[in-house]
């Protein structure tokens, strides 16, 4: 991005009123052009929020931090230059080069490291931090040459890696990777000498701006893809399984088809981490499953489900595995070495990310890895995601009770032994519940999306609640599936968001919800803040199921509305209240 265009960005002004997202930029130099380049990539991540950057003093980057209230906003960006551990360190500040100065200049980087991490430790329990650490080169100030690591550069190094080790274990607190600046800003293109001099503004505007724009990310993160749909011969393996045999199909370096078995390693990576994975393949079904019983497979049948295995075009197969999964197709990549193939698959599915697995060269392979971790990656794994594809196989067996007729749905319900435990309080550091309601679409009460920020500040209303469900049964758990954030009183409550894993769908969860807000909450009526997406099908439907003919915003229910028209509910109910 460029300055000018940076500066009409952060400097548009919009029609009517958007809610601030506040964000306290930290650092040592002057913030200069680096406020402007994060203001207006926070702004094109999230166009609907007007951010607001302010900046502490100059020069002095640990006192800003402990002297933040946190509270006042929403997220805190820290920007450490080497200069920002010890003044000796720059060449605004004059004395301490001297070798015999050197070892002295180490030990208060050492302290000045202490002492930010305290700070960093009591700013992150209130709002997400991020940080980058030293971006710049540590000045001529040693006498090894150049090429050469010198003891007190190597522990200068050490005190930030010892540094960025401690922080990146506390929960709120995001890193900048230096690997992926390092790709995007070349170290030797990063500082200005004379704009440090002279503004005190050591970056050139290039680095500003990429800089910028990493930063702004993990301020504002987007939501992780659910799902990949692979082919088999040539992608997930070298050669054509029905005619080379499964013995003649490889992923080594013996047979120059390495970067399969990398790809497949991949794959059970992300599996492990929850992400869905599915096969599209042309093939025979023994075929298939012959080679997936080889033992030097590194990516495992219990990974993927389901195997569309067949003869059909690819899209059908695509079809039928979103219908299976139950997740939208924006969620979700689709790779295949056939243009062809992906052709066909993008006409039926334009909203499906297509990438071509390029076999015959190594590189961008290697860079189809890198962007899908960019697609899928998540700061830690959760006990859902290690449910989630085992919970999608098992809810067949709730799919088939739509075709169960009379007592014998009842009997169904009452077999399956379902328990659900509901969450009620006040907190807002359920980082599950968050991801739920930005990642779900098809029972969600109105799209309506939360940073950070606006999350923490819907809480500041003392009449506010969250309530979350998480659910088992003898078929297995879904962990954590619903939440419903509203505010109570006077008897009524006011739902702002309602969603539910699609998941979770058709086993009554929704009604028990409404339940526990009628009969415990002693609601009378409850009034939703109901929105039509192109998505929110299934929610419309649950809704005209209860009130009937059209549904208007904001929806009204009233207490004797909703037992008249719920159905039976056989769930055994425990109820953690926190308030």
């Amino acid at each position: 991005m460029k300055l000018i265009e940076a500066l009409k960005i952060a400097q548009r002004t919009d029609a009517g009123t958007t809610p601030a997202l506040q964000v306290f930029l930290a650092c040592g130099f002057s913030a200069l052009h680096l406020r402007t380049f994060l203001t207006a990539h926070l702004r094109v991540r999230r166009p609907e929020i007007r951010p607001e950057v302010s900046v502490g003093l100059f020069g002095d980057l640990a006192g800003n931090l402990e002297r933040l209230e946190s509270s006042s906003v929403g997220a805190a960006v820290i920007v450490l230059e080497w200069a920002d551990l010890d003044a000796r360190l720059g060449i605004r500040s004059l004395g301490g080069w001297h070798p015999a100065h050197i070892q002295d200049v180490v030990r208060s980087a050492e302290a000045v490291a202490t002492r930010l991490k305290r700070a960093v430790e009591v700013i992150s329990r209130k709002v997400t931090t991020v940080i980058c650490t030293p971006t710049l080169p540590l000045p001529p100030a040693f006498i090894t040459k150049p090429r050469e690591l010198g003891l007190e550069e190597a522990r200068l190094h050490r005190i930030v890696a010892s540094l960025s080790e401690s922080l990146s274990q506390i929960p709120k607190v995001r890193i900048v990777n230096q690997q992926k600046l390092a790709e995007c800003s070349s170290p030797a293109d990063r500082y200005d000498v004379r704009s440090d001099l002279q503004a005190g503004f050591p970056y050139t505007l290039h680095h500003a701006s990429v800089l910028g724009e990493l930063l702004s990310g993990l301020v504002e993160t987007r939501s992780p893809m659910k799902a990949i749909i692979t082919d088999l011969d040539d992608t997930l393996w070298s050669g054509i399984v029905g005619d080379d045999g499964v013995d003649g199909i490889s992923w080594s370096l013996d047979s120059h088809s390495q970067m399969h078995g990398v790809y497949q390693q991949f794959l059970s990576s992300l599996a492990s981490a929850g992400v869905l994975i599915g096969v599209a393949s042309k093939n025979e079904k023994d075929t298939v499953s012959a080679a997936f019983r080889r033992q030097d497979l590194m990516l495992s049948p219990d990974d993927i489900y389901p195997f569309e295995v067949h003869w059909s075009r690819k899209s059908e197969s695509v079809g039928r595995i979103l219908k299976t999964w139950n997740i939208g197709e924006d969620a979700v990549v689709f790779i295949d070495d056939n243009p062809a193939e992906i052709a066909e698959v993008q006409a039926a599915f334009p909203n499906i990310l297509c990438r071509q697995f390029h076999r015959d060269d190594p590189r961008s392979v290697w860079l189809l890895l890198n962007e899908l971790r960019e697609l899928f990656g998540k700061s830690e794994i959760s006990t859902e995601d290690t449910l989630r594809s085992k919970s999608i196989r098992e809810s067949a067996v709730w799919r088939d009770e739509k075709n169960l007729d009379g007592n014998a749905v009842e009997d169904f319900f009452r077999s399956a032994d379902p328990r659900i435990v509901l969450d009620y309080g006040r907190s807002y550091d359920d980082k599950r519940a968050l991801e739920l309601v930005n990642k779900t679409n098809q029972f969600n009460l109105n799209g309506k999306r939360y940073g950070h920020s606006e999350w923490r500040t819907f809480f500041d209303n003392p009449n506010a609640f969250l309530l979350t469900a998480t659910y088992e049964d003898k078929f297995g758990a879904l962990g954590k599936i619903a939440v419903l954030m509203g505010t109570a009183s006077a008897g009524t409550i006011h739902v702002h968001t309602w969603v539910m894993s699609c998941r979770a769908f058709s086993r009554r969860i929704e009604h028990q919800i409404l339940r526990y807000l009628f009969e415990e909450c002693g609601a009378q009526q409850i009034t939703f803040e109901f929105q039509p997406t192109p998505r929110n099908g299934p929610l419309q439907d649950f809704f005209v199921g209860l009130l009937g003919g059209h549904l208007s915003n904001p929806l009204m229910l009233a207490r004797t509305a909703f037992f008249a028209a719920a159905p039976p509910l056989f769930h055994r109910v425990e109820v953690n209240s926190h308030v």
